[in-house]
């Protein structure tokens, strides 16, 4: 093999990686844009839901409603309260419990309730999103690969809780 010959495949390689290089940033530019509309879309579920099992009242302001970590002495019990905080990557923190919580004041007020017996409040990862691109080039002496790969977890930090009617007294 003369000089040229050489120089020859050692272009012919190097067009071949910065090909490679290219389909590589390529498929990130689509992995972006799939995790970003995923995220989206997570986000948009409804945040909160109740099941009625008792007799609504007239709505209350959220800040009237109390939290009750144990049960009051008397009480009439209105509904099954569902509520959650989306995350995208991460399980969230305070901010994550305390929009939690919101939430479930903000139900608990619609159905006229003034207290909530606050139940469970826990993260749960509800999906992840993975992606993955390679490339490669090769020719009669010499080969390159590229890949890249990545997963991130979709976590939500819910709560349930009773919405309550505590009487005055």
């Amino acid at each position: 093999m003369n000089k040229n010959q050489v120089k020859r495949r050692a272009q012919e390689t190097a067009r071949h990686a910065v090909a490679s290089v290219q389909a590589v940033r390529s498929a990130m530019k689509v992995a972006r844009i799939f995790v970003a509309a995923l995220a989206l879309a997570a986000t948009a579920c409804a945040p909160s839901s109740h099941i009625l099992t008792g007799t609504p009242r007239p709505a209350i302001s959220p800040s009237e409603v109390k939290i009750y970590s144990t049960p009051p002495p008397q009480y009439q019990e209105i509904a099954l309260l569902d509520a959650h905080s989306s995350s995208a990557f991460g399980p969230g923190g305070q901010k994550a419990i305390d929009k939690v919580i919101e939430r479930l004041k903000v139900q608990a007020a619609q159905l006229g309730a003034n207290g909530i017996i606050l139940g469970d409040v826990a993260d749960r990862q509800t999906g992840s999103i993975g992606t993955g691109a390679g490339s490669d080039s090769y020719g009669r002496n010499s080969a390159v690969g590229i890949g890249v790969g990545g997963s991130l977890g979709i976590y939500k930090k819910t709560g349930k809780g009773t919405a309550i009617y505590v009487p005055p007294g």
